[in-house]
C-alpha cells in the first residue's frame, strides 16, 4: 500500500498506513479510533498536511478570544481600532478577522463591508509566516514522520486553506485598477514594518517561493497552485487560485531589491539573506548595480494608510505610525516649521476658512474634524504627527504649496525622517502644476545629483533653473541674470 497516510485539503481521508487494514473504509474507521485515544485530530507527517473535519469549520478553526465588540456601533468602531493596531503590528489572527470583518462574513458586519479591506488584510494575513511556521513538533515512532503536540499547527493550516479560498474570489470579483488597489495597501503596510517587511515583501516576488511567500512545500501554497499531493486532475482545476497566485507577479529584480531595503534599515539577518539571494543564481548576483540605484529612488506607494479606505462609513485606524528614534527625532523638530504651513494645509482640506498662523487659533471642533479625517482618536489637541499628516493629506490631494512643503520636510529632516527619494518625489509632483520653488529645487538635485536619487546632469539643472527664473521665482532669477550679464560682457569683449 501507498504512504500517503494523511488527509487531503477538501477532508477525504486518502488512506492510512498499514500492514492488517484493507479499504477505504477500514482506513476511515482506524482513524477515528486513534482520534478518541489521542483527544484531538493531529497531523501525522512532516509536510503538516491536517486530518480537517468535514463540513465542520468550527471544529477545523482555531479559537478566538470573546468577541472584542457588541451590535452597536460605537462598540464596532472600537474593536475595529484595536484589530487594526495589532494587524499592523503583524499579528496573524487580527489580519484574519479583519479580512473577515470587511468581508461582512456576520449580518452585523454588513454596515463595514468593503472588499478591498478584506483582501488587503486577508492577503497579509496568508503572507504572515505566524500562519505556516510550524511549531510544536517532535518525531514520534510508528506514526510516519513528525506529529503535532497540538492541533496548532492544523488549525492555522485549515485558517490559511480558507482564507486562499476567501482572497480567490474577492480578487475574481475584482477590476485590474481594484486589484491593484490591494496590493499597494499590502507594499504599504509591509514597508511600515522595517526588515521583517521588506524581506516578506522579497518572498513574495520570489519564484523560488510559494504564492504569498511560504516555502514551496507548504500544502496551502501548492493547494492554491493546483498542485495539492494526491489530487486528480478535475480538483487540481478545481483547487487552483488563479486569481490569488498572482496578485504579486514574480521576478528577480523586485525580489532583490526589497531584500536590498532589508539590508538598509541596518538588519543583519537581511544582509545574509541577501548574499545566500545573490548567490542562489548567477544572474541575480549581476543585478546589483541596478537594483541598487533603483532601491535609491524606491518611495513606498502612499504616505500613510489611504484615508479612503475602507469605502464603508466607520472611519479606519491610521496605524501606520512613525517609530524608532529617527521619526521621534524628526517629530521633535516639527515647532521650527512655520505653523502658517499647517494653517494652509487645513485650509485646503476644507478644515478651517482661513489659514491660521497659530495652533491657538484652532477650535476644538477643527482639530477633531481633522482627527476623524485621519482616523486618529477624537482628543481635540493638535499633535505634531497630526500636523505632517495635514501637510501629507493636503499634498495627496493635489495642494501644490502642501507638496513643496512636503519635500522640503523630507529634504531637512522636520516632521519626517531625511528621505531625497521622498524629496524628489515630491518636488517634480508640486513641479508638475507649475511651481516655481519646486523647479528650483529640481534644478539643485541635478546639480549635485543628490545622493543617487537624481543623476548629476548639468543641462537638466540649467534648464530647471530657467524655467524657475521664467516662472518668477526670486532666487533663481538673479542667478539667471547674473548669468546672462557675464555673457553680455564677454560678448562686448
Amino acid at each position: 500500500m501507498s504512504d500517503r497516510n494523511r488527509a487531503d485539503e477538501d477532508g477525504r481521508f486518502s488512506g492510512w498506513r498499514s500492514g492488517r487494514t484493507r479499504g477505504p473504509m477500514v482506513a476511515v474507521a482506524a482513524i477515528l479510533a486513534l482520534a478518541v485515544v489521542g483527544g484531538s485530530l493531529a497531523s501525522c507527517t512532516d509536510r503538516g498536511l491536517s486530518f480537517w473535519r468535514r463540513d465542520n469549520a468550527a471544529a477545523n478553526a482555531c479559537p478566538r478570544p470573546a468577541a472584542l465588540t457588541g451590535s452597536e456601533f460605537n462598540a464596532q468602531e472600537t474593536g475595529l481600532r484595536l484589530l487594526r493596531r495589532a494587524a499592523f503590528r503583524g499579528d496573524f489572527f487580527a489580519q484574519l478577522e479583519l479580512g473577515g470583518r470587511y468581508a461582512a462574513l456576520k449580518a452585523t458586519d454588513k454596515n463595514i463591508e468593503d472588499p478591498i479591506e478584506s483582501a488587503v488584510w486577508t492577503g497579509l494575513a496568508l503572507a504572515n509566516d505566524e500562519g505556516y511556521a510550524p511549531i510544536n513538533r517532535v518525531e514520534r515512532r510508528g506514526w510516519g514522520g513528525f506529529r503535532s503536540l497540538s492541533r496548532y499547527d492544523d488549525c492555522r493550516a485549515w485558517e490559511r486553506h480558507v482564507a486562499y479560498q476567501r482572497l480567490d474570489e474577492q480578487l475574481s470579483r475584482m477590476s485590474r485598477d481594484e486589484q491593484d488597489a490591494v496590493r499597494d495597501r499590502m507594499i504599504y503596510v509591509l514597508s511600515t514594518q522595517d526588515a521583517e517587511g521588506f524581506r516578506t515583501l522579497a518572498r513574495l516576488h520570489d519564484g523560488l517561493f510559494g504564492p504569498f511567500g511560504e516555502p514551496q512545500d507548504n500544502p496551502q501554497g501548492r493547494e492554491a497552485y493546483g498542485r495539492g499531493d494526491g489530487l486528480s486532475a478535475k480538483d487540481r482545476r478545481r483547487y487552483g487560485r488563479y486569481a490569488a497566485v498572482n496578485l504579486f507577479q514574480r521576478n528577480d529584480v523586485d525580489a532583490y531589491l526589497y531584500n536590498y531595503l532589508a539590508v538598509q534599515t541596518g538588519d543583519v539577518g537581511a544582509y545574509v539573506l541577501l548574499k545566500d539571494f545573490e548567490r542562489s543564481s548567477p544572474a541575480r548576483a549581476r543585478s546589483g548595480a541596478f537594483v541598487e540605484g533603483k532601491a535609491r529612488q524606491w518611495v513606498p506607494p502612499f504616505e500613510f494608510y489611504p484615508n479612503d479606505a475602507p469605502q464603508s462609513g466607520v472611519p479606519f485606524s491610521d496605524e501606520s505610525r512613525p517609530r524608532g528614534d529617527a521619526y521621534e527625532y524628526a517629530l521633535s523638530r516639527m515647532g521650527e516649521l512655520p505653523f502658517i504651513h499647517v494653517g494652509r494645509a487645513l485650509r485646503f482640506l476644507g478644515v478651517t476658512e482661513t489659514a491660521a498662523s497659530q495652533p491657538q487659533q484652532l477650535s476644538k471642533r477643527q482639530v477633531e474634524t481633522l482627527e476623524a479625517m485621519l482616523g486618529h482618536p477624537m482628543e481635540g489637541r493638535l499633535s505634531y504627527l497630526e500636523q505632517v499628516r495635514a501637510i501629507q493629506l493636503a499634498a495627496m490631494n493635489g495642494s501644490a504649496e502642501a507638496r513643496l512643503v512636503l519635500a522640503v520636510m523630507y529634504s531637512e529632516g522636520i516632521g519626517v525622517p531625511t528621505d531625497y527619494a521622498r524629496a524628489f518625489h515630491w518636488y517634480a509632483e508640486a513641479d508638475k502644476q507649475g511651481n516655481a520653488e519646486a523647479k528650483f529645487a529640481m534644478s539643485t538635485f541635478f546639480a549635485l545629483g543628490v545622493a543617487g536619487v537624481a543623476d548629476q546632469d548639468k543641462a537638466q539643472a540649467v534648464a530647471f533653473r530657467i524655467d524657475s527664473a521664467l516662472a518668477g521665482f526670486g532666487p533663481s532669477a538673479n542667478r539667471l541674470q547674473a548669468v546672462l550679464a557675464q555673457v553680455s560682457r564677454s560678448q562686448r569683449r
